[in-house]
């Protein structure tokens, strides 16, 4: 096994620069993947884990016996000093092993749905524990997609990563222009349910059981008009308190799982 001590050496470099820019995840198309249940997620969902570097001084030689067997052969095994795991680390518990993986193509073209999907549509959502939060949701509750329209922030982002506890390799993603996604719901019959706060309904009023999307923007600015324009209707969570408005991760999950009661009902 490869040995790096030097924080120094240009593989470490090169993966710092992956921790830390988005341009060099585009760039590259790799992305750093922290922690032993990230990593295995990561494995299971069919990413191509391309170097694993491991700190002895942090983790347990019995548990890379173990994740050696669901690797590639292909996979380049390092093992690094821990001046070196603290230079590339992101996260401040810490297990030892860092994944360098390849990431995956997520446009339109890529995705298959079944009959009557349900999808979850994030509009130019800044944050990236935001996303990884409804990411987590999303995969709770198994629905068939997530389309980020007019990204903000890369999806390999390890603060998404991270916050999404390795959601983001189970869910099927996309990522497009809100035009492109709107048109291609349009082509596959899938109706536009957007969550604003003006001119709407109540949430559990409308019929999810059809080819639903249900689209969230932004707290501060909400959703852009081209969404207002397309949709089938506006939802909106009653608030009974004085404050107007949820956290957006918060927000989906009581609309998505409202969509799944309606859904399990139907199957009864």
């Amino acid at each position: 096994m490869k040995q790096i001590t030097s924080i120094q050496n240009q593989l470490i470099k090169d993966i710092f620069q992956l921790q830390e820019k988005s341009k060099a995840r585009k760039k590259n198309g790799l992305f750093v993947i922290e922690g032993i249940r990230e990593i295995e997620i990561a494995i299971k969902n069919d990413f191509e884990v391309y170097q694993l570097l491991i700190c002895f001084d942090l983790f347990d030689a019995d548990k890379l016996n173990n994740l050696k067997r669901k690797l590639s052969n292909a996979t380049d095994l390092i093992e690094i000093s821990k001046e070196v795991y603290q230079k590339i680390a992101y996260r401040e518990s810490t297990e030892g092993v860092i994944a360098v993986a390849k990431t995956k193509d997520h446009s339109l073209a890529t995705i298959q749905l079944p009959e009557n999907p349900l999808i979850v549509v994030l509009e130019s959502l800044e944050k990236p524990g935001n996303i990884g939060a409804v990411l987590r949701t999303a995969d709770a509750a198994n629905i068939d997609a997530v389309f980020i329209a007019d990204p903000k922030t890369d999806l390999y982002n390890p603060n998404i990563v991270r916050s999404s506890v390795g959601a983001v390799f189970t869910n099927k993603i996309v990522t497009a222009a809100s035009t492109e996604i709107i048109n291609y719901f349009k082509n596959s019959n899938i109706a536009i349910y957007s969550a604003i706060l003006q001119e709407a309904v109540s949430y559990y009023s409308v019929d999810f059981k059809q080819g639903s999307a249900i689209v969230m923007g932004t707290e501060a600015t909400g959703l852009s008009d081209i969404w207002r324009e397309e949709s089938k209707a506006n939802i909106i969570i009653p608030m009974e308190g004085q404050i107007d408005s949820m956290n957006v991760s918060v927000a989906a999950a009581v609309l998505i799982f409202e969509a799944k009661r309606q859904r399990n009902t139907q199957k009864i």
